[in-house]
C-alpha cells in the first residue's frame, strides 16, 4: 500500500500525551476525506495500473490460456471426429450384417419351400403308390370274387339243370299222368336253356 507523507503525519503517534500508547491509532476527523480510487488525484496512477493490468492479463491469456484451450478444443475436435468415424464404421458393419441376415433369411426361406414341396411331392408319390397297391390289391379280389361267383354260378347252374329236370318230371306226371324218361326231360330242359 502507498501512503503519502501528509497520511503518515496524521496517523504518527504524538509522544508523551500522558503515558497512553495507544493514542497514535486514533484518525483524525480531518482525515476523514474521499474514498481513494475516486479521488480525482489518483485517477492518472490508477489508469497506469489499469492499463499495466489489462495488458499482462491480456499477455497471459495470449500466450498461456487461449492455446491450453485451442489445444482442449482441438483434441476434443479430433477425438469427436474420430467417434464419428468409427460409428460410421460400425453403422455400415451393422448395415452389412442386416444385409447378410436378410439374404441368409431369404434363402432359408427358399430352402424351406424346397424341401416342404419335396416333402408334398414324396408325400403325393407315397400316397399313389399306396393307392396303387390297393387298387392291385382290390382288383386282385375282386378277380377271385368273379372267379368265385362263377364257379357258384357254374355249380348252381348245374343243379339249376338238375332241379329243372326234377321240376319237369314233376310237372309231367302231373299233367299227364304218366311218367317221362329222364334223357327226355334232359333235352326238353336242355332246349330251352339255350
Amino acid at each position: 500500500m502507498f501512503v503519502t507523507s501528509a497520511f503518515a503525519e496524521e496517523t504518527a503517534p504524538a509522544a508523551g500525551a500522558g503515558g497512553d500508547t495507544h493514542s497514535g491509532t486514533s484518525v483524525p476527523a480531518e482525515a476523514h476525506g474521499t474514498f481513494p480510487p475516486f479521488d480525482p488525484a489518483t485517477f492518472p496512477s490508477q489508469l497506469l495500473w489499469l492499463a499495466i493490468t489489462f495488458g499482462l492479463f491480456y499477455l497471459f491469456l495470449k500466450k498461456v490460456a487461449m492455446p491450453r484451450v485451442g489445444g482442449i478444443i482441438d483434441v476434443r475436435n479430433d477425438r469427436i471426429t474420430k467417434d464419428l468415424d468409427q460409428a460410421a464404421k460400425l453403422k455400415g458393419e451393422a448395415d452389412a450384417a442386416v444385409a447378410a441376415y436378410e439374404q441368409e433369411l431369404a434363402e432359408a426361406k427358399t430352402k424351406a419351400n424346397a424341401i416342404g414341396q419335396q416333402a408334398n411331392d414324396a408325400a403325393k408319390a407315397e400316397a399313389e403308390t399306396v393307392r396303387k397297391k390297393i387298387e392291385a390289391a382290390l382288383d386282385a379280389k375282386l378277380g377271385e370274387a368273379e372267379a368265385r361267383i362263377s364257379s357258384i354260378k357254374a355249380n348252381a347252374m348245374k343243379e339249376v339243370g338238375s332241379i329243372a329236370e326234377d321240376t319237369a318230371s314233376a310237372i309231367v306226371e302231373a299233367l299227364v299222368g304218366g311218367k317221362a324218361s329222364k334223357t327226355e326231360i334232359a333235352a326238353a330242359v336242355k332246349s330251352v336253356a339255350r
